[in-house]
C-alpha cells in the first residue's frame, strides 16, 4: 500500500476510535455498565460491531480506554486555558471552579458506573484500579500546574489532594439530585481557605 493511501486510512481508523470512544462515555453515562455493550456503544458510534471490536476486542478494554481517554483530553484542555486564569486571590477560586466541572458531568457519571461495576467484577476492577491511579496523579499534577504552587512547600500536596477529594464527594452528592447551590456554597468557603495555603507556595 501507498504511503498516500495508508494516511487517510490512518485517519479514519483514529476517527473511527475517537467515535468509540466518546460514544462509550455517552452510553456509560446515560444507560450504565449493564446497558453499554459494545454492540450498543458501535450503533451509537455509527459503525459496526466487527469494527468496533477491531479496535477494542472487549467491553473492558471500550470502556476503560473511554474513561481513560477523555479524562485526559479534558485534562489536556485545562492546561490551555493555564494562561487565561487570573493573577492573585481569584486565581484559587479559578482552578476550583474549573475542578468542579470535571465532577459534574458525563464523564464522572460515567466513571461512577464503571467503578460500581469494578467493584464485583475482580478482572475489570484491577484494570480500574489503575486507570484511576492514572487519573489521580495527572488530575494532581494538572491542579499544581493550574494553581501554580509548589508541592514540595509543606501543607500543599495534602491541600490539592483534599481539594479533589472534596470536588469528587460533591460530585456524588450531585448523581441524585441537582446539588449546584450548597455545592457552590461549600467550594467558595473551601476556596477561601486553600487561598491562605497557596498564597504562600506560590511559584514566583
Amino acid at each position: 500500500m501507498s504511503e498516500a493511501l495508508r494516511e487517510p486510512q490512518q485517519d479514519r481508523s483514529r476517527a473511527t476510535r475517537r467515535r468509540l470512544l466518546e460514544a462509550a462515555i455517552e452510553c456509560l453515562a446515560e444507560l450504565g455498565w449493564s446497558g453499554s455493550t459494545v454492540a450498543v456503544v458501535a450503533e451509537r458510534a455509527g459503525v459496526s460491531r466487527g469494527a468496533a471490536q477491531h479496535h477494542f476486542p472487549t467491553r473492558e478494554d471500550l470502556v476503560t480506554s473511554a474513561v481513560e481517554y477523555v479524562t485526559d483530553e479534558r485534562l489536556a484542555l485545562l492546561r490551555t486555558h493555564a494562561a487565561d486564569l487570573p493573577t492573585g486571590p481569584g486565581r484559587t477560586q479559578a482552578v476550583i471552579d474549573m475542578v468542579e466541572h470535571m465532577y459534574t458531568g458525563a464523564v464522572f457519571r460515567a466513571a461512577i458506573h464503571l467503578w460500581v461495576a469494578a467493584s464485583s467484577d475482580e478482572r475489570l476492577r484491577e484494570r480500574v484500579v489503575k486507570l484511576e491511579a492514572h487519573v489521580g496523579r495527572e488530575t494532581h499534577r494538572v491542579a499544581l500546574e493550574l494553581l501554580g504552587v509548589d508541592e514540595t512547600v509543606p501543607g500543599v500536596r495534602e491541600a490539592v489532594q483534599a481539594t479533589l477529594d472534596l470536588a469528587r464527594g460533591l460530585g456524588l452528592a450531585n448523581l441524585l439530585s441537582d446539588d449546584h447551590r450548597r455545592r457552590t456554597r461549600v467550594l467558595r468557603q473551601w476556596a477561601a481557605m486553600l487561598e491562605t495555603t497557596m498564597a504562600q507556595a506560590r511559584i514566583a
